[in-house]
């Protein structure tokens, strides 16, 4: 099977207006952890826009870290309100904040129990921007014999030097230094970021995930406290997928999980673990027992909007 993942890093437009709404989501659960927030964020030659509805006993300079994220921003606009009544009488009670399908997933492809392909186009990403952080993307593609080919882009950066740093990741990975390689396959870019392309929240739903082998349930992370569960639940069912995993010296698990706005428990709770189906038991799965078993209210959430949301250390889903 020919597989290929994608990454990109903190500078691509999108990653940056998800790092802004979540170091807006960051910084209010730093003042309230109880904060209700779902922020959007746009930006594009320049200009940055932020929407979406807040309710906090804090107060969010949302222009300020904007401006720290996105140093050279000409104007930002905030237009945010309060979170409608309607949704909080449902999470008042102790239930969902939406309703949400979300999927977890771990595998023995490497150490950090994500799919290889993925594991590898992230790895590459950031041993390029280590070197030259700029606006940029990676692109693996494995066939049955490992890596088939390498492509890199990234803004500013000559091929030479991007040629020398994938070589030098090669080495490193065991990587034959012929594989089919292509660094800026359109020439050169010297306009990169906001001046050449718009980003927007959330339009990088599968680089934060497990790559496009796996599917999503369709929610975006960035931006969202944790009682929207297509946040939290997504995280938990990765901890459970993890959990099989190494319980069962499984495989490949998959975790499904679905819930209703305002109830707590979930519509759905399923395991699939090498190919056999079983209902997931033994963890509390409402939205108050995930935030509390993962500690979500505290402000961990503008580091995951840089390079995906799982495969990393420090994180309680990732333990």
């Amino acid at each position: 099977m020919i597989r290929t993942a994608e990454s990109v890093t903190p500078m691509h437009p999108d990653k940056v207006c998800d790092r802004i709404s979540d170091a807006i989501l960051d910084d209010a659960l730093r003042q309230d952890p109880n904060s209700r927030v779902a922020i959007e964020t746009m930006g594009g030659h320049g200009i940055i826009t932020i929407t979406g509805e807040m309710h906090t006993n804090g107060f969010v300079n949302c222009h300020e870290i904007a401006r720290r994220v996105v140093a050279d921003a000409i104007g930002v606009t905030v237009n945010v309100g309060h979170q409608s009544r309607d949704i909080a009488r449902g999470v008042d009670s102790g239930g969902a904040g939406d309703q949400g399908i979300v999927v977890g997933y771990a595998c023995d492809d490497n150490e950090w129990l994500i799919p290889h392909e993925h594991y590898l186009a992230r790895s590459l990403c950031q041993h390029i921007y280590s070197e030259c952080p700029a606006d940029g993307k990676t692109q693996i593609t494995m066939g049955e014999g490992g890596v088939d080919s390498i492509l890199a882009s990234f803004n500013g950066v000559r091929n030479d030097i991007l040629m020398d740093l994938i070589s030098g990741w090669c080495k490193h990975n065991n990587i034959p230094i012929e594989t089919k390689t292509m660094c800026n396959p359109a020439g050169y870019w010297a306009c990169g970021g906001f001046d050449a392309d718009t980003g927007l929240t959330g339009r990088k739903l599968v680089v934060d995930n497990y790559g496009p082998r796996i599917p999503v349930g369709g929610g975006a992370y960035s931006g969202k406290d944790p009682s929207k569960v297509d946040r939290s639940a997504a995280y938990m069912a990765r901890k459970i997928a993890r959990d099989i995993l190494l319980a069962e010296n499984a495989h490949k698990v998959y975790v499904y999980l679905a819930y209703a706005i305002g109830i707590s428990q979930p519509t759905m709770a399923t395991s699939l673990i090498d190919g056999k189906e079983r209902p997931v038991l033994g963890y509390d799965l409402t939205p108050t027992g995930i935030i509390e078993y993962l500690g979500l209210r505290s402000p961990i959430y503008e580091r995951t909007a840089e390079w995906g949301h799982y495969g990393h250390s420090g994180f309680a889903w990732e333990r």
